[in-house]
């Protein structure tokens, strides 16, 4: 008998180790919390853009908190300017507020967009929420969703009391500009609001809800997603059909 086991090969191979990569897909939810960027967005000619959580500005937050990253969203907006494809941006706000200037950034950019803008205050618009839900063209809250309006606030060190304040009312007054600049209330409205007490637990400011909100002439409209998809699409027909008549 002649046994042969110099060949202990039962025919299966070892299958080499696959590497695990990220699809695509999830590496776009993880870094900008949505499925499609504006590159890519050739199924729809409408980009939808949400701000959620805290807005964060110069400083990391903790990894635990909700943020939206302005860095972010800046070259997202660049790019929607840029592509033919996008004709028109809906913007979804659920945000506690957030860095000052940070959010007046992400607000001029949406107000300097040439393409048409209809956002959707949810939950809550509060703080710098404020001026990034009036800097598009028409604005939605929900019937339930609040926002709250209140004076700046300051955190960290305070070199002196006098240089401080002045520092805090002169970007408090961008605020207050680009506001009213950019929706239907009158300045002294919008202060009377910001410096209201007893509105708030501990605090300075009025919790403004859904109804209350347009009837300040804050925002355009009481409404949701189904309203504000209408009037984004018919903002965009108005638009082409400005530009065939032009052309023609």
């Amino acid at each position: 008998m002649n046994n042969d086991y110099g060949n202990n090969d039962t025919g299966k191979q070892e299958e080499p180790q696959k590497e695990e990569k990220t699809s695509p897909l999830i590496e776009k939810i993880q870094q900008l919390g949505q499925t499609n960027v504006p590159q890519l967005s050739a199924d729809s000619s409408i980009h939808c853009l949400t701000i959620i959580g805290q807005i964060e500005g110069h400083l990391a937050l903790p990894p635990q908190n909700k943020t939206t990253k302005y860095e972010h969203l800046l070259p997202q907006l660049v790019a929607i300017e840029q592509n033919p494809k996008i004709e028109g941006v809906l913007i979804i706000l659920n945000t506690v507020g957030g860095d000052v200037e940070a959010g007046l950034a992400i607000s001029e950019m949406i107000a300097s967009l040439s393409k048409p803008t209809v956002s959707i205050v949810l939950g809550g618009g509060h703080s710098i929420g404020v001026p990034i839900a009036v800097s598009c063209d028409y604005s939605f809250i929900a019937e339930t969703a609040t926002m709250t309006i209140h004076p700046i606030r300051l955190t960290g060190l305070v070199i002196g009391v006098p240089a401080t304040f002045e520092y805090l009312d002169k970007m408090q007054e961008r605020v207050v500009k680009f506001v009213t600049g950019h929706s239907k209330i009158t300045e002294e409205t919008f202060k009377d609001l910001m410096f209201a007490k007893g509105n708030l637990t501990r605090d300075i400011g009025t919790n403004v809800i859904g109804v209350d909100a347009v009837k300040y002439g804050l925002i355009d409209e009481v409404g949701g997603l189904g309203p504000a998809m209408k009037k984004l699409n018919e903002m965009i027909e108005l638009k082409k059909e400005k530009n065939e008549g032009l052309i023609q």
